[in-house]
């Protein structure tokens, strides 16, 4: 058995079979070609799934690398590999004068988990610049692409997330960026970011990606220092009537619009109003300055972290009858463990 500790990024001690690494398309039909698709897992950085038991098969590390970079008059078009780190990638269009992502700065994990997950940070998710997602359908080991439409995306999710594991295998995303576009400044702690800069200075997207990764810095654990996966929950959406009702007996409760029907409100506020900031359960602790991140003391278990993340969901449920759903992928034994 080997140890998955440094293989994701809330650090358990877990453990695998065994440990594979595909550098190339090629490499990765050759071992889905030799192995069934139930019996190895697909990993990126881990940066998103909590190994909370040892998983009993293999885990096959996707490291296709390669960023190819094109332009017309319009748009600036990127063919990246699955195994890319994203915010590498951010930085380098940064360095390029490639605008559009710098939202979207400092979130961990690779270019391939990104469609996956509908990575989305300050008002900007990734699939307003997905064009296509290229990858290997292990049902007929022959590689395909998806446009954007058909990946079905949705609030932290796509129809890569919701698939059966390894039927579908991400090796490159295709980006179609714009030369001209309009900055999202109107979420959250961006939207003073204007006024607090001198008056013969205005935003662009070097400000807000600076920006965006001083916001982040200040307000999550680096995972370097502090195992975690960054958002456990997602923030709920609920419909408007439940929500005006809520405000009566709660009427600091935040919420964003997210149609004519329905808002979002902010898991973190809830959690928060009902005391778990700081609590914790042997190792596993709810971090004492951003209650959506549960995090790793140092030694803590799986058996630990689905306890105090339970406790968390059914308290919420409880009091203010709204149902929390984990963001970050829980890995057992043998595969996917419901929360």
């Amino acid at each position: 058995m080997q140890s998955l500790k440094t293989h994701h990024t809330f650090s358990l001690n877990a453990h695998c079979r065994d440990i594979k690494t595909v550098n190339s398309a090629d490499s990765l039909i050759a071992f889905s070609k030799a192995y069934s698709a139930d019996s190895f897992l697909v990993l990126g950085e881990g940066s998103n799934t909590v190994f909370v038991d040892d998983f009993l098969s293999t885990i096959v590390l996707n490291k296709i690398r390669g960023i190819a970079i094109n332009e017309d008059s319009t748009h600036y078009y990127l063919r990246v590999g699955a195994g890319e780190n994203w915010h590498e990638l951010v930085c380098l269009c940064m360095q390029k004068n490639i605008g559009g992502f710098e939202n979207l700065a400092l979130i961990p994990g690779t270019v391939g988990a990104a469609p996956i997950q509908n990575i989305g940070a300050y008002g900007v998710e990734i699939e307003k610049f997905i064009e296509s997602v290229e990858y290997l359908d292990t049902a007929d080991q022959t590689f395909k692409k998806m446009n954007r439409d058909a990946c079905e995306f949705a609030y932290r999710g796509s129809t890569f997330k919701y698939q059966a594991l390894n039927s579908r295998i991400i090796t490159y995303v295709n980006f179609a960026l714009p030369k001209q576009y309009e900055l999202v400044c109107h979420y959250g702690p961006l939207r003073e970011l204007q006024q607090n800069l001198p008056k013969d200075e205005t935003v662009d997207a070097k400000k807000v990606f600076d920006e965006v990764i001083r916001i982040r810095q200040q307000k999550l654990p680096d995972v370097k220092v502090l195992g975690n996966a960054g958002s456990f929950f997602k923030n709920p959406e609920i419909c408007k009537s439940d929500f005006v009702a809520l405000q009566t007996k709660y009427p600091d409760m935040p919420s964003y619009n997210v149609d004519s029907s329905t808002v979002k409100v902010p898991a973190a506020w809830l959690i928060d109003y009902l005391g778990f900031k700081g609590q914790r359960n042997g190792d596993i602790a709810c971090h004492k300055h951003q209650a959506l991140v549960l995090v790793n003391l140092g030694n803590g278990s799986g058996e630990q972290l689905l306890a105090l993340a339970r406790n968390i969901r059914d308290s919420v449920q409880t009091h203010f009858e709204i149902s929390l759903e984990n963001e970050v992928r829980l890995m057992g034994s043998s595969g996917l463990v419901a929360l």
